[in-house]
């Protein structure tokens, strides 16, 4: 009698495990088709955009207005393409920083579809080893370096993964001292920059949260809000090291640079008033990290306390001083 409810128990127990399995074969499908739909309306929209250009009789030379998301946030893959098009890029490498896993990022595009090559670099070895073990990895001639970086080691950091000297791109988004970093590169000279700004700083103030070598965005102010360089900042910056303003994204987070000894006819400088946007996305937290939705001026008025420091004087403003 006991042997065979033993028996009986083997055989429900098999029974769960089976099902356990079948549902996280379920799963695992659903989740495949979920990305692939995703990834389908991405390209639906890229075609779309690349459809409206192709049809205008005079085609734009905004960078917002050729925008299309593949791998990027927002729309970045487009303005890349459109940039990388118009421009004589010879060494085809990338730098990008502050990419996480790489699902999401500026260079993904460019390394599958233009078949170039890079270095990315992130603080977590959980997102290296994630992305390692990507077939992206073996399939493209791509680096994945892990290192929290500042201002005094990311030169190494470039120079230990072996690239020096002219690059086709460098992409900058650390969340905090995006300046300080880009300031401090030397070692490589890239033709095209994208470097993430904060629309809260306004388009008028040359400014940036201070340094701070262990920055960490979501621990300097828990409202995620408190983080990177003005516009204006991030132009001067750009300036010093030769390079002019073309354009933003229409989300209000990304600026894009050249330097000036590449630009082409097709691509024209802009004023940091012209590429500003007040961004629309809305990704405050309260305390406990729970989104609040804030809006626009409400966001800048939380801060309004915080210190930011006027990269061409050194000096100290707090947020509600800004222009």
């Amino acid at each position: 009698m006991g042997q065979n409810l033993q028996v009986k128990s083997k055989l429900k127990l098999h029974g769960l495990n089976s099902k356990l399995r079948i549902l996280n074969k379920i799963k695992q499908a659903f989740l495949l088709l979920t990305n692939l739909e995703s990834r389908l309306d991405n390209i639906q929209n890229a075609l779309g955009r690349i459809e409206a250009k192709t049809n205008a009789s005079q085609p734009s030379k905004k960078l917002s207005d050729v925008e299309f998301k593949v791998f990027s946030q927002w729309g970045e893959d487009g303005i890349l393409q459109f940039l990388i098009s118009n421009l004589e890029i010879k060494n085809k490498v990338f730098v990008e920083f502050g990419v996480e896993t790489y699902r999401e990022s500026n260079t993904r595009f460019l390394l599958m579809n233009n078949n170039w090559s890079g270095l990315v670099l992130d603080g977590s070895r959980k997102n290296i080893d994630y992305i390692k073990s990507d077939s992206i990895y073996w399939k493209y001639n791509l680096k994945a370096d892990c290192a929290f970086i500042d201002r005094d080691n990311i030169n190494k950091l470039i120079e230990r993964n072996g690239l020096a000297g002219e690059i086709g791109l460098l992409s900058v988004d650390i969340d905090g001292n995006d300046y300080w970093v880009w300031q401090a590169i030397t070692v490589i000279n890239p033709v095209i920059v994208v470097c993430e700004y904060n629309s809260l700083w306004g388009a008028k103030d040359a400014v940036s949260t201070p340094y701070d070598a262990n920055f960490v965005r979501s621990n300097k102010h828990y409202s995620n809000l408190y983080y990177g360089a003005s516009i204006k900042a991030l132009n001067d910056l750009a300036i010093s090291k030769g390079y002019s303003l073309v354009g933003g994204n229409s989300a209000g987070n990304n600026v894009f640079f050249v330097r000036n000894d590449m630009m082409m006819g097709s691509i024209e400088p802009v004023t940091v008033e012209d590429a500003w946007v007040q961004s629309q996305f809305r990704e405050s937290r309260d305390p406990q990290g729970n989104l609040t939705y804030l809006d626009f001026e409400v966001r800048k008025s939380l801060l309004g306390d915080l210190p930011l420091a006027e990269v061409n004087t050194g000096q100290l403003i707090k947020v509600r001083d800004l222009k």
